[in-house]
């Protein structure tokens, strides 16, 4: 067996994770899993399972004991364990400050006392709040969360910022995630908007002109991978967008694609004056620093989702286990 040291990649189960443990399993590394499986996602990790350079934990990133044992070994962190979206972080505010602060720091914590080397954050664009629609929020830009999500993020990104030289720290500002995945969700807005006009004939879309930055799941894991594999003192204390110039778009946009393959789709329109989160983002610092080019675009991951949705695989597709 190869004899490199682990990449830990906590809430490996999930619906990035699960993604980003077979992008680093393809590129020969050496990948061990926490996670807690809250969602029930039980069947996200069972193709790497039988892979000798695969470990599963399942534990909750806030057991010390759990946390510890994961780190063994290990040279590298890849941080994505969190309570995931503004949904999910409103209905559970005390574990969404839990996990998303306070368990990050302790494993940060335990990360420079264990030795580990390079440790990569998990974070998103949603940082950015609102921005003046003639400008492209980049990663100098003012951070204004508006929900306890954001907050909960910029939070641990303030932490990592304050960490001495003794591990490398990256944070990646992630776009709004598409696409299929072996842990698959339908809350996310290109995936859900598809479901329910394949499904139903039908959408309901409240914001129309209101802009959002995209990335499929798979360009999100490599952008991983690339971090981990990139000069430490190309990420070392670095943030960057994750995403691609060319996929900001408003809802609005979304639904033109849906048309193009549904006609005869039914729709409406919910005007909002006022929407806490506008954003268009600027990827260049990612397309410079780590050669980032998003290989999906918006209208692939449609055609996927479609595609998944007609394969009977998924049972109910509204089922609770497809969200968070």
């Amino acid at each position: 067996m190869n004899q490199s040291p682990w990449v830990l990649v906590t809430g490996g189960a999930g619906y990035v994770g699960s993604v980003v443990v077979d992008e680093l399993l393809q590129r020969g590394n050496n990948v061990r899993v926490i996670d807690s499986l809250i969602h029930g996602n039980v069947s996200s990790l069972l193709l790497p399972w039988s892979n000798p350079r695969f470990q599963f934990i399942r534990a909750d990133i806030r057991n010390a004991k759990a946390r510890r044992a994961a780190l063994a070994d290990a040279a590298s962190v890849v941080h994505l364990a969190g309570i995931v979206g503004d949904p999910a972080c409103a209905r559970q505010p005390e574990d969404a400050r839990a996990v998303n602060l306070d368990a990050t720091l302790a494993l940060l914590r335990d990360s420079k006392l264990g030795g580990i080397e390079r440790f990569i954050f998990a974070s998103t664009c949603s940082n950015y709040g609102k921005v003046a629609h003639e400008s492209f929020a980049t990663e100098d830009s003012a951070l204004r969360p508006v929900s306890l999500y954001a907050e909960t993020k910029v939070g641990a990104e303030e932490a990592l910022r304050g960490v001495d030289g003794s591990v490398a720290t990256c944070c990646l500002r992630f776009a709004t995630v598409f696409g299929t995945s072996p842990r698959m969700r339908f809350d996310l807005t290109v995936n859900e908007f598809t479901r329910d006009v394949a499904l139903t004939g039908g959408l309901v879309v409240y914001g129309e002109q209101f802009w959002r930055p995209y990335v499929h799941v798979r360009d999100a894991a490599r952008a991983i991978a690339l971090a981990l594999e990139a000069p430490t003192g190309v990420v070392n204390g670095a943030v960057f967008n994750v995403g691609d110039d060319g996929q900001n778009y408003r809802k609005l946009d979304i639904t033109d694609l849906l048309r193009e393959r549904f006609p005869a789709a039914a729709i409406q329109f919910v005007h909002k004056d006022e929407d806490p989160r506008d954003y268009r983002v600027s990827f260049q610092r990612v397309r410079k620093h780590l050669a980032f080019r998003a290989e999906h675009r918006v209208a692939d991951g449609i055609d996927e989702v479609v595609a998944l949705l007609d394969s009977g695989l998924l049972g109910d597709p509204y089922a609770a286990i497809y969200k968070n």
